[in-house]
């Protein structure tokens, strides 16, 4: 069982960890421009999170439910799957462009972005939205790898994208001195490239797609399982969403410098959720797979080793940001000014190392069993929390204690899942 994790992991955490870089090299490029050209991308990337992130059920969903037709050998099962994520994906991604005014304005209202910082916010997004159709189709094949077993296509294709959006956004931003809007252009380019390459590939498994019925693909039995599952992570995502939008929307109302610690923050955190998520990735696979298989003692393995490789990574984590967290921080900005404000808050990058991860693998682990609906109330619960006491907190006006309740809201959703997975087991819907 640990030789089937680590074939499926050490290519996701590879491919996942690559990930940030999509925004840490736009925010890397930014900080040595200006502080507020790092509040401004920062922002613009918590925009296009506060979108996409939504929709990371194309990936998920397509990921458990392609799992389980692996497990079952179902050949149409595995076709109707992906073509009905990737024609969803197409219906999102127009809907995204054709609404993207209302939706800067939307996120910028909810940010509280200033006026100075909204000018460089909106160049960037008015570029990088039309890479929607991209972005979103990729998340559709990455899942779709995933539950056929095969990391390593996916691992290719974000090492092919993320060298060409950093090379890219280098040459805009420097070269060409396009500054915030050269950035944009080197993820958009970056983005479409990888999208042709992934159908491309798709090719390679051709011998386990069935032929193409659009009677089977818009069945309403399974549409409506297939949207139900989708319906649940969709709103699971947004309530994570929230959750960060409230940590931005506060930081930015303590002032430019607050924004700018909380941007950095939050890009250290996702080196650790994509780390960390690429055994949730494998548990989604293997799970999935023995899931439909009905092979329940395997079941229980995959489970259970998810768990022990995730939090030994989370623990490596720990020691790399509590040992050699202000090296990090200067990779991001070379401002004495940014570098002194955000020190006193890289503990709680240490801590979330821990805090987030039992949540993190347990979301693989109910995306593999499809038990979306449990994964969804699990995290309501955790957010009510969150919110009470992050309200609570406010009057103070403290950064740390704003994170605090961040802290206390990653660890919490992980709690909830453990108590609900030891009480209903496979049996969990």
């Amino acid at each position: 069982m640990n030789r089937e994790i680590l074939r499926l992991a050490i290519p996701n955490i590879l491919s996942n960890i690559s990930v940030p870089l999509l925004s840490s090299v736009d925010t890397a490029l930014m900080g040595h421009l200006s502080a507020l050209h790092l509040a401004a991308v920062g922002i613009a990337a918590m925009v296009f999170n506060l979108i996409y992130w939504n929709f990371g059920f194309l990936r998920m969903g397509t990921t458990g439910l392609t799992a389980q037709a692996f497990g079952e050998q179902s050949r149409e099962k595995l076709t109707n799957t992906l073509s009905r994520a990737l024609f969803l994906s197409l219906l999102i991604a127009s809907a995204l462009i054709i609404f993207q005014e209302p939706l800067i304005k939307a996120t910028s209202y909810l940010l509280n972005i200033d006026a100075a910082t909204y000018l460089l916010v909106i160049e960037y997004f008015d570029i990088r939205i039309f890479a929607a159709p991209a972005t979103l189709g990729l998340y559709v094949i990455f899942g779709w790898f995933f539950g056929v077993q095969n990391a390593i296509i996916p691992l290719i294709l974000t090492l092919f994208i993320n060298v060409l959006n950093i090379a890219l956004s280098y040459y805009f931003v420097y070269v060409l001195k396009l500054d915030i809007a050269g950035a944009a252009y080197g993820t958009l380019i970056a983005q479409y490239s990888g999208f042709m390459a992934g159908l491309l590939l798709l090719y390679k498994y051709k011998d386990k797609m069935h032929r193409l019925s659009f009677e089977s693909i818009f069945d309403r039995a399974q549409l409506a399982k297939f949207f139900t599952i989708n319906k649940d992570i969709f709103f699971r995502t947004i309530a994570l969403t929230f959750a960060f939008a409230l940590l931005y929307s506060q930081s930015a109302k303590e002032g430019e410098m607050a924004l700018a610690v909380t941007v950095i923050l939050l890009q250290f955190l996702s080196w650790v959720s994509f780390g960390v998520d690429g055994f949730a990735f494998a548990a989604e696979s293997l799970v999935g797979k023995y899931y439909g298989a009905k092979d329940w003692c395997h079941f229980s393995q995959a489970i259970r080793y998810s768990f022990y490789w995730g939090t030994g990574l989370a623990a490596i984590y720990f020691l790399i940001y509590f040992f050699a967290g202000q090296r990090l921080l200067e990779l991001y900005t070379n401002q004495p000014e940014l570098i002194a404000a955000v020190k006193p808050y890289l503990v709680w990058i240490s801590i979330m190392a821990f805090a987030g991860t039992l949540g993190f693998i347990w979301d693989g682990v109910f995306i593999g069993m499809t038990a979306t609906r449990a994964m969804l109330i699990s995290v309501m619960m955790s957010l009510a929390v969150y919110i009470v006491l992050f309200y609570m907190v406010q009057a103070y006006h403290s950064l740390h204690l704003y994170w605090f309740s961040f802290v206390v809201f990653l660890f919490l959703r992980g709690v909830i899942q453990s108590g609900m997975f030891y009480r209903y087991g496979k049996n969990l819907i």
